[in-house]
């Protein structure tokens, strides 16, 4: 072997292989080097590694050239041919290579290519990265695992297929004794972050061996610690390999921080924090929210910061305010692709720029839509928008959907018109559609049946009045057709859209808002024998006052054309107070707020190698971030979900008060979710055990087949790896997260009594397959549906204005003599309109780097080595291709008319892919919106 330079590397007890930091502060006793240096002056363990270090170009670009080939030839895995010395035994030694591959920015400023090609030299000269292979085996002199270090140099002469991505070489000479690597030590000696997407290894007898990293690694000048990247072999925490066994350790340490000091943005800290920071007092008092997570205000924790308090009220956290970022850790960041093509760029473009500037236009005269023709305008002829800056023009991040027609001086906005409408415009006025969205629209999850009647309320009659319903028996038996009630309870064809007990503690502060009036609203529903659902009589509740101590209006359809006006009013009533709900606890609260702490829990006390990890990972994806842009300009005070949803200042109070009465971890299984609204009972000679009470149930029915698919891919996979008895109860690293996520991810709710138990491989399988489902298939079905079903404005008011009048009460005549104009101005203007239509459409739209079920992005096809793992998550994906299949066939079928029929878009929420954009369809791996 040539070699212009040999250097001395030894096995680094594992107590000093990696700098002591504090974890969490970024403080250490000097760099990997100085310390394998001062170690090695002690003579102890010396292991001789002779690195190839041609000074001579063409030689270490021929050797380069060997790994690049052999790297792109093997990317199933597939073992090594090597025709250099690289895999000869020569006195005891194995010459072997690492592959390196380095992922750049796809637009780059002039500076930053400049930095870039430094940064290609000095990587090429051996001084901008060290690596080190760690033994699985223990070096019995030093205990720990052996280790051997290098320098990653070398130019490639062959550039990668992809433009973006750069590989280098490292060569190191290792004892033929020396065992497998189980970790690589990555020291980053260059001033800035990499991004690090992949270590390979070749020259061993196993083959290639992969070490997936799709991480940043930060410069040694903020953290001198180096980062570890394990390889894609799962362990158990009672399996791992001696050798890198006290790497696991360190490495969950060093995530977890100490829980104190304000977070860097190269922090990889994970810890908790209450929501404290979604006010602002120290802009305005009007801005000023409580805090969520207290016993009186109950909430999931997010993830912790560290910014300093607001001035004004010490319980609060300071804001940081857009454009700038909100801290979450490095990782969890939106990738480039994302940033550029999507959600950073075209979120931040949204809120930034086009928001202000639909605002420019329409604040100065802020009215309601005068007649049906100016809601249509806003997909065939758009509206013009003032351009008070040229930066909007140039945006390109609006998205496809939101069309731009740009002039000179002036820009038009024009939407895409809405599935809901687009094949029949008048659908959202009947009453079949009204009750075919409770089963296969977008906020499927509310509908119960009735069990009890008379129906009452569980609030407080001292204070919010006689608990009965003002619904009586006889109201409903006019519309059963010579049914009783009993009869029609009995037969389970009665159903109701409950929102009463949630929302009458907030109506009379939400109605004090200015252009805001509220109801609680209850729903009653029949079920007929043409196996269609219909509205039969609503209630709208408003807080007893002393005139009016049963403040309870209820309306049914009636046969006269004012009747038939006032209950359009009373069902946009609940169309509003139904999406309020959605958005608060349905889609926010019960998805994203609730997975957070899952995701914390997982990257405090899962090693990256831990099998539960490993299954988890795809389904972490991006949510930390999207719920940190949340926090920052949707849910926080002031942000679009107040200006754009009928609780306003209160919508986060809402979701706390839900979160406090009814969120339970067990019952956000799907079955258990259908079981408890009384949708569906048990029975095991059906497909999931279960028979729905309303067949024609899209939602359910879809559901069901992707939860099974899902617990069948959950269970083959937690029976492969705790196939020992006793193995779930003794897995520490389980464990802790396990209790992390009910101690401090939920704490308000830690003493609550249903919390499943884990003791058992058919315990981890059920609380995995839940996660799973919530962060795939239930956010799909509540969230992509957005734009599709609420981007026409009569069929989904997010907000009414204006009660529904009354005999006797001024504006009532003026409701008689032209009722179309008390239905539209009741509803929201123009400008709020217009804005909550713009975030729909964002939050409906599916990004280019999407992630679906059942797939795995090329980029990380090395996720495992196992070929067991291998084998059952392909038939994963063959049973979610099946189901694809399933569902096409049932939106065909003419017998299910409530995804099926003249004018009805066909339900695709749960159609396992997608393409880009705003489809209706398609269910990513995590909630990346």
């Amino acid at each position: 072997m040539t070699s212009a330079l040999k250097l001395q590397f030894m096995t680094i007890p594992g107590g000093i292989r990696r700098s002591l930091a504090v974890p969490g502060t970024g403080k250490g006793h000097g760099s990997l080097r100085q310390q394998a240096a001062r170690f090695s002056r002690s003579k102890r363990g010396l292991i001789r590694a002779v690195i190839n270090s041609d000074q001579n170009k063409s030689a270490a670009t021929e050797t380069a050239t060997k790994s690049v080939d052999s790297s792109s030839n093997n990317a199933n895995g597939s073992s090594l041919s090597v025709t250099s010395s690289s895999s000869k035994e020569e006195g005891g030694v194995v010459d072997v290579r690492a592959v390196i591959t380095v992922r750049k920015k796809m637009k780059e400023k002039l500076t930053e290519k400049i930095e870039d090609q430094w940064e290609f030299f000095i990587n090429g000269i051996g001084q901008g990265i060290s690596i080190q292979l760690i033994s699985e085996e223990i070096d019995p002199v030093t205990n720990s695992g052996k280790s051997v270090e290098s320098a990653v140099r070398g130019w490639m002469p062959k550039p990668s297929s992809h433009p973006n991505i750069v590989e280098y070489g490292a060569d190191f000479t290792v004892p033929s004794d020396f065992g497998n690597p189980g970790a690589v030590l990555v020291t980053n000696l260059h001033g800035k972050e990499f991004y690090l997407a992949e270590i390979v290894v070749h020259g061993f007898d196993e083959g290639p061996m992969f070490f997936p990293a799709n991480t940043w690694i930060h410069s040694r000048n903020d953290n001198p610690e180096s980062r570890i990247i394990f390889r894609n072999r799962a362990y158990l925490p009672s399996q791992t390999p001696a050798g890198i066994k006290d790497l696991r350790h360190e490495d969950l340490l060093s995530i977890r921080g100490n829980g104190k000091g304000e977070r860097k943005p190269h922090d990889r800290i994970y810890d908790y924090a209450v929501y404290n920071d979604l006010g602002n007092p120290d802009k305005d008092d009007d801005l000023a929210r409580p805090v969520l997570g207290s016993d009186e205000k109950p909430y999931p924790r997010r993830c912790r910061t560290g910014r300093p308090p607001a001035k004004i009220d010490p319980l609060c956290e300071s804001r940081i305010e857009k454009p700038h970022p909100v801290y979450v850790p490095r990782d969890e960041t939106f990738e480039e692709i994302k940033q550029n093509t999507f959600s950073a760029g075209r979120l931040k473009a949204l809120l930034h720029n086009l928001i202000p500037s639909i605002a420019a236009t329409l604040s100065s005269s802020d009215i309601p839509f005068t007649c049906f023709s100016d809601i249509d305008k806003l997909y065939n002829s758009g509206f013009v928008l003032k351009e008070d800056d040229q930066n909007v023009v140039q945006n390109p991040f609006v998205g496809p959907l939101l069309r731009q027609v740009l002039s000179v001086s002036e820009r038009l906005l024009k939407y895409d018109t809405p599935a809901i409408i687009k094949m029949d415009r008048f659908a959202w006025l009947r009453d079949n559609e009204f009750a075919r969205q409770t089963l296969a629209g977008v906020n499927p999850v509310n509908i119960e049946i009735l069990t009890e009647f008379p129906i009452v309320s569980k609030l407080d009659p001292d204070v919010y009045g006689p608990p009965e319903s003002a619904i009586t028996k006889e109201l409903i038996e006019e519309e059963l057709h010579g049914m009783t009630v009993e009869q029609a309870m009995e037969e389970k064809r009665l159903f109701i859209l409950d929102y009463h007990d949630m929302l009458l503690p907030f109506v009379d502060k939400i109605n004090a808002l200015p252009d805001r009036k509220s109801y609680a609203s209850r729903t009653v529903f029949f079920y007929n024998k043409a196996k269609m659902l219909r509205p039969i009589v609503i209630e709208l509740s408003l807080p007893p006052t002393p005139s009016s101590p049963r403040n309870k209006h209820v309306y049914t359809h009636g046969h006269d054309a004012t009747t038939h006006w006032i209950w359009k009013l009373a069902k946009a009533h609940v169309c509003s107070n139904d999406c309020g709900i959605h958005q608060l606890v349905n889609h926010w609260l019960r998805t994203h707020a609730s997975m957070e702490p899952y995701i914390i829990a997982a990257h405090r006390h899962l090693s990256s190698m831990h099998p539960i990890f490993v299954l988890l990972h795809p389904h972490m994806r991006y949510t930390l971030e999207i719920n940190a842009l949340a926090r920052q300009s949707l849910i926080n005070g002031g942000g679009i979900i107040e200006a754009s949803f009928f609780p306003g200042k209160y919508a986060m109070e809402v979701s706390s008060a839900a979160y406090k009465s009814m969120w339970r971890f067990d019952k956000e299984a799907l079955p258990a979710d259908l079981i408890r609204r009384g949708l569906a009972v048990e029975d095991p000679s059906m497909p999931c055990g279960l028979k729905l009470v309303i067949e024609d149930y899209p939602y359910a029915s879809d559901g069901l087949l992707i939860w099974s698919a899902i617990k069948e891919w959950v269970e083959s996979y937690v029976e492969h790896f705790y196939s020992e008895p006793n193995s779930v109860k003794s897995d520490v690293e389980l464990q802790a997260w396990w209790s992390d996520v009910k101690n401090k991810g939920h704490y308000n709710k830690r003493n609550e009594p249903w919390w499943p138990k884990l003791n058992t491989k058919e315990d981890l399988s059920g609380i995995v397959t839940i996660m799973i489902w919530t962060a795939s298939g239930q956010h799909a079905a509540i969230n992509f549906g957005q734009y599709p079903f609420g981007g026409y404005v009569p069929n989904r008011p997010t907000l009414m204005r204006k009660l529904i009048p009354r005999e006797h009460e001024p504006g009532f005549e003026k409701f008689i003599s032209n009722p179309q104009h008390t239905f539209l101005s009741s509803l929201p203007t123009q400008l709020q309109a217009t804005k909550v239509m713009a975030v729909q459409d964002t939050l409906s739209t599916h990004s280019a780097d999407e992630e679906y079920l059942g797939q795995v992005n090329r980029l990380h096809s090395h996720w495992t080595n196992d070929p067991i793992v291998l084998e059952i998550f392909n038939k994963f994906s063959a049973k979610l291709e099946e189901i694809e299949n399933t569902i096409n066939k049932r939106n065909k079928d003419a017998r299910l008319k409530a995804r099926c029929g003249a004018g009805i878009p066909p339900y695709e929420l749960l159609l396992p892919t997608s393409g880009p954009g705003v489809t209706g369809r398609g269910i990513p791996n995590s909630i990346s919106i």
